[in-house]
């Protein structure tokens, strides 16, 4: 390494501290997200019972807030350009916080939907702005792990809700229709995500705006001022390479991806990307895993605790990701989890297979249920390792800037889109075959591993100009 190098990397390490806080505080809109979204996993059973509606419905209620997603997903691009990053993440708390409340007190199942897409909005926006935020105010060379933090929050939001669904289970007499005062458990589950959505609020009002949205709308002396704190190097050099890159004046709208083929080829490659990450059905894994233990012969109480484990499996995994993340780059993590999801899935669906129905119940024996619970935790594992990191790392750094917020928006809510898919589909695929549907979600993750290979460029290391260019 050369002095010059040596120097540059010795003053990135004195950014690194202030930085790794900065993008903390952004990530917990993934906590909420994550929290937000796996909550209802521990209500879906006495929600069904509550309002008296079938599968269908239930699922249609479940994956409500999906749609919601999309379309916060949507919006939060142009909201991010127009009032700035910081300004979309209060609207986003503020979001969390009243769906929260209201979904803790229906007198409806469509009155529940409706404050599940409330949610889903402010879902969907937290899911965009993170990432974005993380990317323009990381370090080329640690961009990667720091955008980690979005997908580790994500998945601690998600085990923090299988935690507290278990303990408000058990404090109502181990299920999640059981009275805690005034309400039912699981409407206690719900509202619980108004605490971390308050949280988020105060801390997105503590940290500084981007950088590079401050060099867009010409408050320059404010930009240089943080970039001074995040990066090393000259601020005004900085200032001028990511002008560069904006294309001067130039503010980013949806008409800019048009292309040969309806829209760009990156942007095509980032939607496919959202889209696969899905389509592998890895949050069947977290909004129906208690109903799923329990629809072959768990009880309730150990199906929330099966759905606790998987979330702290979920944890580890996602701390490999971001050891591996900028060490051996985000193509090789990518194929390595795709082929461990698709030969985890096909053993998850041959054991299912071995389902007994005993009256009006299904009950898998012992030695397939041990099979079953080991494949899924290795899908898990393999999921959080590759595909639950890298996409978020990925979406917020393949496109190029002057598009970015535009491409992010789309992918993402091209993401949600086919979470809903899989979601809403669920509860009637596994009463019509389950072995089946896990057989088709294993056919996925190998046409996921088979378009890494063949139509994505490695990022690692990148400044985001330089792929800009």
């Amino acid at each position: 390494m050369s002095a010059t190098q040596s120097r540059a990397s010795s003053a990135t390490t004195e950014h690194l501290g202030h930085v790794v806080m900065i993008a903390g505080a952004a990530a917990l809109g993934g906590f909420l997200f994550g929290y937000d979204t796996s909550v209802i996993n521990g209500g879906v059973d006495a929600i069904q019972e509550y309002f008296d509606v079938g599968p269908a419905l239930t699922g249609l209620t479940v994956s409500s807030a999906l749609l919601g997603s999309a379309v916060g997903a949507g919006v939060a691009g142009g909201l991010a350009d127009r009032i700035g990053r910081i300004r979309v993440m209060q609207l986003a708390a503020v979001l969390f916080i009243v769906s929260a409340v209201a979904s803790a007190v229906p007198f409806a199942v469509w009155d529940l939907a409706i404050w599940r897409v409330v949610g889903g909005v402010a879902i969907g926006i937290a899911s965009v702005i993170a990432p974005a935020y993380i990317a323009e105010v990381a370090p080329a060379a640690y961009r990667g792990r720091l955008a980690s933090l979005q997908q580790l929050a994500i998945v601690l939001g998600i085990a923090v809700s299988q935690l507290v669904n278990y303990a408000l289970a058990e404090a109502a007499g181990g299920s999640a229709s059981g009275m805690l005062g005034p309400l039912q458990a699981w409407q206690w589950m719900l509202g619980a995500a108004a605490v971390p959505a308050l949280v988020y609020l105060v801390v997105a009002s503590t940290i500084p705006e981007s950088p590079r949205y401050l060099v867009a709308v010409g408050r320059l002396e404010r930009a240089r001022e943080i970039l001074a704190q995040v990066e090393s190097g000259d601020p005004d050099e900085k200032i001028t390479e990511i002008q560069a890159a904006l294309g001067g004046e130039h503010k980013p709208r949806l008409s800019d991806l048009r292309g040969r083929f309806g829209v760009l080829p990156i942007v095509w490659a980032g939607m496919a990307i959202a889209a696969l990450q899905q389509f592998v059905g890895i949050n069947v894994i977290f909004y129906y895993s208690s109903s799923l233990w329990h629809s072959v012969g768990i009880d309730e109480s150990s199906s929330l605790l099966l759905s606790l484990f998987t979330s702290i499996v979920n944890i580890g995994g996602t701390f490999v990701a971001v050891a591996l993340v900028d060490r051996i780059g985000r193509k090789p993590l990518l194929v390595i989890g795709s082929i461990g999801m698709a030969v985890s899935l096909a053993v998850t669906g041959w054991a299912f297979g071995f389902a007994e129905v005993v009256g009006d119940e299904a009950r898998l024996p012992f030695q397939w249920g041990t099979v079953a619970l080991v494949s899924a935790s290795a899908f898990v594992l393999f999921f959080a390792a590759s595909w639950g990191v890298v996409m978020w790392v990925l979406l917020g750094e393949m496109f190029p800037v002057r598009i970015r917020a535009a491409a992010l928006a789309v992918s993402t809510a091209t993401n949600w889109v086919a979470n809903w898919l899989v979601t809403v589909t669920f509860p009637s695929l596994r009463d019509w075959n389950l072995p089946a549907t896990y057989y088709m979600y294993a056919a996925f993750a190998l046409v996921s591993s088979l378009f890494v290979v063949r139509y994505l460029t490695e990022t690692k290391g990148r400044s985001l100009e330089e792929m800009g260019r």
